[in-house]
């Protein structure tokens, strides 16, 4: 929370100073009407820099409540495993970019990498920390592959997509899909 707070104070504190600086200017302006002009262009660029602002910090029970909607269907994806099951998902690129949508300051690691003891399979550990204004909290999960999967891409890196996609999961991210395959 600390470096989270101290990024946030920083940049908040420019923005008022950028603020101030504008109005200091806009005062010495004399009253013709192009300079009434110019402060109205002023205190527009402004409204325009907290509106693009606005969204970046925000108490982590609004970033939860947006990453708990339901994610559309035009970006969920189907698998279709070897036993005849179909799998439904939401690749790690959008779950990245819904990432970044709704909780910009979010960041992601592996924490650990693990071959199986018949060297068939790997499991990797991934933790999501999400950054609040008021708080922030981490989910962690666990994401294997085979090492003779055929499929595109080494198996660490499928493990860790795994991985990553169940810890969002843990926020409420694409959760629905879990749920509708049990009615």
């Amino acid at each position: 929370m600390a470096f989270s707070s101290l990024r946030s104070t920083s940049f908040s504190s420019m923005l008022n100073k950028l603020r101030l600086c504008q109005r200091s200017i806009s005062a010495k302006a004399s009253s013709s009407p192009k300079d009434k002009d110019k402060e109205r262009l002023m205190f527009d660029s402004e409204r325009e820099t907290a509106d693009l602002t606005s969204g970046i910090s925000r108490p982590l029970s609004d970033i939860l409540k947006e990453l708990n909607k339901k994610v559309p269907d035009s970006l969920i994806k189907f698998r279709h495993e070897p036993n005849g099951f179909s799998i439904k998902y939401i690749p790690w690129h959008i779950v990245n970019r819904i990432m970044n949508l709704h909780a910009p300051e979010w960041s992601g690691e592996v924490r650990s990498i693990t071959y199986s003891s018949d060297g068939k399979s790997v499991s990797v550990v991934y933790r999501v920390t999400i950054y609040g204004t008021d708080a922030e909290i981490y989910r962690e999960s666990t994401g294997t592959a085979s090492v003779d999967d055929p499929g595109y891409g080494d198996p660490v890196q499928k493990a860790e997509g795994m991985a990553f996609r169940r810890a969002c999961a843990r926020f409420g991210l694409g959760l629905h899909l879990y749920h509708e395959d049990m009615s």
